[in-house]
């Protein structure tokens, strides 16, 4: 296989145990990617600006959201 529509029309044709457990291994290989390239950030200093902003406090308060930081275009 391959080609994606070839993956796709294999996929369809297999029991939703096995549709199920394909989900699985691929939510946990794309899990894996993530935490590496999450470490791969970190340890380059990539999120140092990021936990900065996290960490500032304002009167025992972090002055921005998680939210906030997350949906700032620079860190995405």
């Amino acid at each position: 296989m391959s080609t994606l529509v070839e993956i796709e029309e294999a996929i369809a044709k297999l029991p939703a145990t096995e549709v199920r457990l394909l989900l699985r291994r691929l939510n946990e290989r794309e899990g894996a990617a993530w935490d590496q390239q999450i470490e791969g950030d970190a340890q380059s200093g990539r999120l140092d600006a990021l936990y900065a902003r996290l960490t500032e406090r304002d009167g025992g308060q972090p002055k921005v959201s998680l939210d906030e930081v997350l949906d700032d275009p620079k860190f995405s």
